[in-house]
């Protein structure tokens, strides 16, 4: 069972979820009955801030538009000993809640991801599928720990990890985040399997498949960019490099054959190329060197929070 003496803190951020948020603070607030409930309005238009302080809910505001905004808020105002994020549209498990808790105290863990189980046809769509499979079989592949659900928005985490995170991005990216900071530190995390239940009625999705499709794929870009820079910038130098040399070998054997230069401009453009590859390995060399001190950093921060209060 989980600790009584722990602190514990919901977070539940919101926008418009007039028809769904009653049922996340009630359900909560049955699975872990000495938690604070804190709800997080993102400039609903609806309902929401009424029906959640009517179930009993410590209601807040995040002005600033998005999921990465009102997680930052919400990290930064509430002090407690164990930390659990979830989406207010009553699609996760309330009472899974202690079972990850107790994973998260009994194994000494940072972060706890619900792994999240389709109870129903239309509570995953397709395309959101495979844009969770696409960023998370990269994760693996970059960092070699493998997530099974990297979007999950279900998750309990440390004070420690909550207060040395530095959250960065705006909007539903966040957990991708989150993901990446835990990976690359090699913070002690695991996953749970969780039931994940369509919406209810009248409740609605604010995610696009389309849109926020090609904004994952341009987070792996960024990810990829920022975590891995001396292998995002080789490759490129590595393509302008073979594109300069295709270049410059007709060239090349025109000169040996005539003695002559007859296509100057490609000359000029297959050795501008060349400087371009070699700058952009030599770019990434540096800003190898720049993540490395980072990830030093986050480090420290970590480790100047205090571990988990004792058992």
């Amino acid at each position: 069972m989980t600790t009584p003496a722990l602190r514990i803190a919901v977070l539940v951020p919101c926008f418009n979820e007039e028809a769904a948020v009653a049922t996340v603070v009630s359900d909560f607030r049955k699975a872990l009955p000495t938690a604070q409930i804190f709800v997080y309005d993102n400039n609903s238009r609806d309902r929401t801030i009424e029906v959640a302080r009517a179930a009993g809910a410590i209601v807040r505001s995040e002005r600033r538009q998005g999921k990465g905004h009102v997680v930052r808020r919400m990290f930064a105002d509430i002090d407690a000993d164990v930390y659990v994020l979830v989406d207010g549209d009553a699609t996760y498990d309330a009472p899974s809640a202690p079972r990850m808790i107790d994973a998260l105290v009994n194994d000494h863990l940072d972060m706890v991801v619900g792994f999240r189980v389709d109870q129903s046809v239309a509570a995953y769509r397709p395309g959101h599928r495979t844009g969770n499979w696409m960023l998370t079989s990269f994760l693996s592949s970059v960092f070699g720990q493998e997530f099974k659900d990297t979007l999950s928005g279900y998750r309990v985490f440390s004070r420690r990890f909550v207060k040395s995170f530095p959250v960065l991005s705006d909007g539903f990216e966040i957990e991708t985040e989150l993901s990446v900071h835990a990976l690359e530190l090699a913070l002690p995390v695991m996953e749970v399997e969780t039931p994940y239940y369509a919406r209810p009625e009248g409740s609605f999705s604010k995610l696009n498949t389309w849109r926020d499709g090609f904004r994952i794929l341009g987070t792996i870009l960024k990810l990829y960019r920022s975590e891995k820079p001396l292998r995002f910038f080789t490759v490129i130098g590595i393509f302008l490099m073979l594109v300069s040399i295709g270049l410059a070998i007709p060239v090349i054997v025109t000169y040996l054959e005539e003695g002559i230069v007859p296509r100057l401009p490609t000359a000029v453009l297959s050795m501008g190329l060349m400087i371009v590859a070699v700058l952009s390995v030599s770019s990434g060399l540096v800003l190898d060197t720049v993540t490395r001190g980072r990830r030093e950093m986050k480090l420290l921060a970590y480790l100047s929070q205090p571990a988990r209060v004792s058992d």
